[in-house]
């Protein structure tokens, strides 16, 4: 059946718990046609219910984050780990501190708010805003952490406040008995909370010895203290600000209306442009002004959701209708809480128990996570199609995607001699062409996408394709693009290259390389990939200059294969995707030339760390030793090869190489295949240590992990 073209752009700015909702029901009914973009500064965002919770010590910090990545991936959208920092609303484009401006149809905006107090004198360096959590969770992390000082406060006297003084108290007697903590307010306190509760919430302040003091301005912070309006101070070695929420400032450059700062939406969540949408915090509902709570966020999705899909492709549109009155559940530092809803005030270790289900309840609805089922083949198929089938996942992207090192070596067996001028017969990562004097590297490789960010896919796509060449100690000349896109309508399709365009030509020129040209073309899926031409040096680094002896060295941790096998399993964490994409975007020129007196040099791309260096040992007539213990891995790799996730090419890198393995997962993952995997080199014994540390201080966490030694063309663990 031929595939619904993409037509339509929806960019969803921030992964706040309404947007976080709207994806997952995206995902569970898709709109055919819709390509989905989420902008979020991180790979996860917080459900801010648990935050004090976390702070007490009762939640780790995975436990309170939604896994943007995984969710993503689960919507068929594609996750942009940037920061917005504008909207033209008439060209209809997001603009991102990364430079970047990514197009839309429709967009909604559900950024939150930030507590954050830039005016106030030494709070940069001395303070730290509640929101966003990332921050404040690795300072508190560190302070508990160095331990001895006992002091801390917390600037903003309302629920969020109290709720934070308790907190920190609580987690820091359980080491330091005489840890205090003050709540300052400029005005009076727990001024949200019904009569009732508040009285309830004072007692517990006064009981835990907990010091409120109100009508009480801040004047500044110190290392040690908060100097107050009226020349007195608190002490205290850990300062959070509660106090002060305002809307992001960029908003009010945006053209759009807002009230106090805050995006204006009628009740249909609508702005004043009605290509763009706005909910949660950052959102002002002026048909029925309500508190900021993250309840209201919640019961926002449906309806934020329903009026996307009617402002995409048609239909009706559902009216925002918040309720007056709402459960409040506060936290009180032990596993303890109070509840109140109109007029009626409960506490005790049972509502702690009935807030702990309700939160992660909410947080299972969207981390715990399953793809789709894959459609039932027809009854009557060729035989062979079910045992091809049976037990395999869906195809991965990247260099998981490739030809195995078997079938591909037997296709290129009986191959004709090359032609005079150039020089492939030892299979190195390039073809060397011999022009007079002067020698040319030419490669090609392509990648099929793994992730829905063209962009990102382009830069990465280019690196890998350069490692051929950097391999081979060569310098990056000029590229010829190869682009497949998935079929979309001619706007997208300019959109998709331009992006696709753009970083790739970035990616090339950091290397002294251009872009010369290309071919593009639609397909089922997006690839991307380039035939490139680069200087070889006068000698080039092949596969067969290796000496018995010599150190290896990699460049890059392994496991990429399986962490993006797990992404499309929906089994991976997003902080590791991050790690990964982090890692992979980066150039590795500057290692090519810190080893350009290597021996011998691959890089480690689809075949796997194993079945790279058995085309070393075989050129070189060597034998090598390799150190399991030695090798890095990606975050998350290690545990994902123990459940059994491998790549689809696993099964045929491992059954190219003839070598015994201990019963580990670490062994598994020497046949993972890598996209823009790191270099192996073999260098001199004597340099390697310094190799590793020069490659280590320019950024590459780069290992010895063996040796080559003389006997037959053998790999060996130990």
């Amino acid at each position: 059946m031929t595939p619904i073209p993409f037509t339509r752009d929806l960019v969803l700015v921030g992964g706040g718990h309404t947007h976080a909702l709207v994806l997952r029901e995206f995902g569970m009914t898709p709109l055919p046609g819709l390509r989905i973009t989420l902008v979020n500064p991180g790979p996860t965002a917080p459900y801010t219910g648990m935050l004090p919770g976390h702070i007490a010590g009762h939640y780790g910090r995975g436990d309170l984050e939604i896994d943007l990545y995984r969710l993503a991936r689960f919507a068929g959208a594609r996750l942009l780990t940037d920061t917005a920092e504008g909207i033209d609303l008439a060209a209809r484009e997001v603009h991102l501190a990364s430079g970047r401006r990514v197009a839309y149809d429709v967009a909604a905006i559900d950024i939150g708010v930030t507590s954050d107090l830039p005016a106030l004198p030494g709070f940069a360096a001395h303070g730290i805003a509640a929101k966003p959590l990332g921050p404040l969770a690795a300072r508190w992390r560190g302070f508990l952490d160095a331990g001895g000082a006992e002091d801390v406060a917390v600037i903003g006297g309302g629920v969020a406040g109290v709720e934070l003084a308790l907190a920190m108290t609580h987690r820091l007697r359980a080491s330091r008995p005489h840890a205090t903590a003050t709540v300052i307010e400029r005005d009076g306190a727990l001024t949200a909370l019904p009569a009732k509760a508040a009285r309830r919430l004072r007692t517990r302040l006064r009981e835990m010895g907990l010091r409120l003091m109100e009508n009480t301005e801040v004047a500044g912070l110190s290392e040690a203290a908060v100097h107050l309006g009226d020349g007195g101070e608190v002490r205290s070695a850990f300062t959070v600000s509660a106090a002060g929420a305002r809307p992001h400032p960029w908003i009010a450059d945006t053209g759009l209306g807002t009230n106090d700062g805050y995006i204006a939406v009628d009740r249909y969540l609508a702005t004043s442009d009605p290509s763009v949408f706005a909910a949660g915090d950052c959102a002002h509902l002026g048909f029925a002004p309500r508190p900021k709570a993250g309840v209201y966020a919640v019961r926002a999705a449906p309806v934020l959701a329903q009026n996307l899909r009617a402002a995409l492709a048609g239909g009706a549109r559902h009216a925002f209708r918040p309720q007056r009155d709402y459960l409040k559940l506060v936290s009180l530092g032990k596993k303890a809480a109070l509840a109140e809803k109109a007029g009626l005030v409960a506490e005790g270790a049972w509502v702690w128990a009935w807030k702990d289900r309700i939160d992660r309840t909410f947080m299972d609805k969207l981390n715990r996570l399953k793809p789709m089922r894959r459609p039932p083949l027809p009854a009557q198929v060729a035989r062979g199609v079910r045992d091809e089938m049976a037990g395999k996942a869906m195809l991965c992207g990247g260099c998981g995607a490739k030809v195995g090192p078997g079938a591909l070596a037997g296709a290129l067996a009986d191959l004709p001699a090359p032609p005079a001028g150039l020089a492939r017969a030892r299979g190195d990562d390039a073809a060397l062409l011999d022009f007079g004097d002067a020698r040319q590297v030419l490669t090609t490789d392509h990648l099929a996408a793994f992730t829905g960010d063209p962009a990102l896919m382009a830069r990465i796509a280019a690196l890998h394709a350069m490692g051929d060449v950097w391999a081979m100690g060569g310098t990056p000349v000029a590229a010829l693009a190869q682009i497949t896109l998935p079929r979309m309508s001619a706007a997208l399709q300019a959109r998709t290259l331009a992006e696709v365009m753009t970083a790739a030509a970035q990616a090339f020129a950091e290397a002294g390389a251009a872009i010369a040209g290309g071919h593009t073309t639609l397909g089922t899926d997006l690839t991307i990939g380039f035939a490139l031409a680069g200087r070889a040096p006068p000698r080039p680094i092949g596969l067969d200059g290796a000496e018995p002896g010599d150190a290896l060295i990699l460049t890059r941790p392994l496991g990429s294969g399986v962490l993006l096998a797990a992404d499309m399993a929906l089994e991976v964490r997003g902080d590791d995707l991050a790690a990964l994409f982090q890692t992979t975007a980066r150039p590795q020129g500057d290692a090519a030339v810190l080893l350009s007196g290597a021996r011998a040099m691959t890089d480690v791309t689809g075949f796997g760390l194993l079945g790279h260096l058995q085309g070393i040992v075989a050129a070189s007539g060597l034998g090598a030793e390799v150190t399991l213990d030695t090798i890095p891995f990606y975050a998350g790799a290690v545990d994902l090869a123990a459940r059994g996730i491998r790549s689809s090419i696993w099964e045929a890198n491992r059954a190219a190489v003839d070598v015994v393995l201990p019963d580990r997962p670490e062994a598994d993952l020497l046949f993972d295949p890598q996209t823009a995997g790191g270099l192996l080199a073999a260098v001199a014994p004597e340099t390697a240590e310094d190799l590793v540390a020069a490659l280590s201080e320019a950024g590459h966490r780069a290992a010895r992990i063996g040796a080559l030694i003389d006997g037959p063309p053998a790999i060996r663990l130990r």
